[in-house]
């Protein structure tokens, strides 16, 4: 009976899943943002209410927004920026006091969505995790590709392709410290953003894309744009055989008829469009991943 625990930009998730996936525990808690000290008590604390449930203590596995330096045992390239340069592993474990397994967010996403998900029987899937942030993972035969440097499948600090002047000029800084990366073009602040920098005042990312107005349908038909661009990349470099979306974009449900003929628009020779799903478990896909990568 496995614990996974989803350490989010937003919300820290806990579940605990039986052997055959089905949950038999789940907490969720907004995150102290911010607040390294009260990140740990609060991943210990929902770790303790889990294993209360289970009756016994075991190994957790944890979804983090950013990955473990292999150099240094650091946090890094979190956009949960307060982490970075942490030894959270160590001090999870402290916390909690047995062992933990940190591992990148879209690892898991992609992971749980490769197992049992909407990319299950799928040789070869790409997880998009499109939300506070961007990013992405790879499951090669249902296990995840991670690379040496543990940034496989990070697609959301390569810059946007094919940039017209106008986005050279008006390209957001990124947080990773350059300029015009697909994270600050495509993800839920980005498109608010976007629609504030065209005119269109203040937003939500949900807001824009349920809206009728002029000015919010073109800032989705730039976000749709400029997605497909980006995914295209992917699918010259991987060709996936689906692609599965997760994150806050994932539940605008237009994407899935608008960006797979245009991905193969601004692919290289693609014969038919490739498959671009919605996850099966919403927002749960990380946290069932990081049961599942849980220390045995």
């Amino acid at each position: 009976m496995p614990v996974g625990i989803d350490l989010g930009g937003t919300k820290i998730e806990a579940v605990a899943l039986d052997a055959a996936g089905a949950e038999i525990f789940r907490e969720r808690r907004p995150t102290p943002r911010h607040d390294y000290a009260a990140t740990v008590r609060l991943v210990a604390e929902l770790a303790a209410l889990a294993e209360a449930r289970l009756g016994r203590q075991r190994g957790i596995g944890v979804a983090i927004p950013g990955c473990v330096s292999r150099a240094t045992g650091m946090i890094k390239n979190a956009n949960s920026t307060w982490l970075n340069g942490k030894p959270l592993a160590a001090d999870l474990s402290a916390a909690a006091g047995r062992e933990v397994a940190l591992i990148n967010d879209a690892n898991c996403f992609v992971l749980s969505e490769a197992t049992d998900g909407a990319g299950a029987g799928a040789d070869l899937v790409f997880g998009v995790i499109a939300g506070t942030g961007v990013g992405g993972g790879i499951a090669v035969h249902g296990k995840v590709l991670e690379g040496s440097h543990l940034l496989a499948g990070e697609w959301g600090h390569n810059p946007l392709p094919g940039m017209s002047v106008d986005e050279w000029q008006e390209a957001p800084d990124c947080y990773c410290g350059k300029r015009g990366c697909i994270e600050t073009w495509v993800s839920g602040p980005a498109l608010a953003q976007d629609f504030a920098r065209h005119g269109g005042g203040d937003l939500t990312a949900d807001a824009i894309a349920k809206s009728d107005a002029s000015a919010a349908k073109a800032a989705m038909a730039r976000l749709t744009d400029r997605f497909a661009r980006a995914l295209a990349t992917v699918v010259n470099i991987l060709d996936p055989d689906v692609i599965v979306l997760g994150g806050g974009l994932s539940n605008i449900k237009r994407l899935y008829r608008d960006l797979p003929p245009l991905v193969k628009r601004y692919s290289f020779s693609a014969e038919s469009p490739t498959r671009i799903v919605p996850n099966r478990y919403g927002d749960s896909s990380g946290v069932r991943g990081a049961a599942w990568l849980a220390p045995k």
